[in-house]
C-alpha cells in the first residue's frame, strides 16, 4: 500500500506514534524499578519485566539493550527527580533557613514508586563508576555519573551560601554535602513503604540528625524560630570537639 501524501494526517500518526513510544518507555521503567527495588537488581530478569509490561523481549530490547542500560537510566532519572526537586524548593524561599528546612522536609514527600527508586540507587550506586564498552550503556552511565555531581554540587554551594550567612558553621562543604546526603542515604536501605515505621516518622526522626549534622540546633525542625542562628556580621562557630579528640591526627580513610 502506498504512502499517503496527507501531511496533517501523518504528522498526526507520528506524534501518537512517539507518544505511544514513550509511554511504554516509561512503563517499562517503572516496572523495571519496581522489580529491582522489591526484588533486587540481580535477582530480576529482564524477560520477567517485559512480561510484565506485555511485550516481548525483542521488543523490550527496542527501548534498552540490557537490564544494565535500563538501571542507568533509572538511576539519571532519580537523581535528575531529586535535583530539580532541590532548585524548587530553594528558589521558593528567600530566607535562607526556610529554604533549608523545606529542601529537608520535601525529600521526604515521596510515593512508594519514589522510594523503590530511591532503592535502586542508593543499592547500584557503585555501579555507576565502572566504565562500559557498550556505547548505549556508557551514555547512560555518564549521565548518571554527571547528575551525582551535579546534586553534590548544588547542595555544596548552598551550604556555602548559608556559611557566607553566618547560619551554618564552616566546614568542608564537600564532606558535608557527602555526610549530609548519606544519612538521608542510608534510609533507603532498610525503609519498606507500608511498614511498621511510616516515612512520617523517619522524617522527623532523620530531619533532627540532618541538622545536627551541619552543625544547627535540631529544635529547628520543630518550627522553633528561636532556635535559629543569629546573624550579627559575624561567622556561626565550629562546634567543639570532644575532649578525647583534640590533637589527634585526622585518619586517611
Amino acid at each position: 500500500m502506498p504512502p499517503t501524501r496527507s501531511g496533517p494526517k501523518s504528522s498526526r500518526s507520528n506524534a501518537a506514534a512517539g507518544t505511544s513510544s514513550r509511554s511504554k518507555r516509561d512503563e517499562i521503567l517503572r516496572t523495571a524499578t519496581a522489580y529491582f527495588g522489591e526484588n533486587g537488581y540481580e535477582a530480576t530478569k529482564l524477560a520477567d519485566v517485559a512480561a510484565a509490561v506485555g511485550i516481548g523481549s525483542t521488543a523490550l530490547y527496542h527501548y534498552f539493550e540490557s537490564k544494565l542500560h535500563c538501571l542507568y537510566v533509572i538511576m539519571a532519572d532519580a537523581l535528575e527527580f531529586f535535583h530539580s526537586e532541590f532548585e524548587r524548593e530553594m528558589s521558593a524561599h528567600e530566607d535562607y533557613m526556610d529554604a533549608l528546612l523545606a529542601v529537608l522536609r520535601n525529600s521526604y514527600d515521596l510515593s512508594d514508586q519514589d522510594v523503590l527508586r530511591n532503592r535502586v540507587l542508593v543499592a547500584e550506586q557503585g555501579m555507576v563508576g565502572v566504565p562500559r564498552t557498550s556505547p548505549r550503556e556508557e551514555e547512560a552511565r555518564t549521565l548518571a555519573r554527571a547528575r551525582i555531581r551535579d546534586v553534590e554540587f548544588a547542595w555544596a554551594t548552598f551550604l556555602v551560601r548559608g556559611m557566607e550567612q553566618g547560619l551554618v558553621p564552616e566546614a568542608d562543604p564537600r564532606l558535608l554535602t557527602r555526610a549530609l546526603l548519606g544519612l538521608y542515604n542510608s534510609i533507603w536501605n532498610w525503609y519498606r513503604p507500608r511498614g511498621s515505621v511510616s516515612l512520617d516518622e523517619v522524617r522527623e526522626f532523620f530531619l533532627r540528625r540532618q541538622l545536627a549534622v551541619l552543625g544547627l540546633p535540631p529544635e529547628l525542625a520543630d518550627g522553633d524560630r528561636s532556635a535559629r542562628p543569629a546573624v550579627d556580621g559575624k561567622r556561626a562557630t565550629k562546634p567543639r570537639a570532644a575532649s578525647g579528640t583534640r590533637g589527634r591526627r585526622r585518619s586517611a580513610g
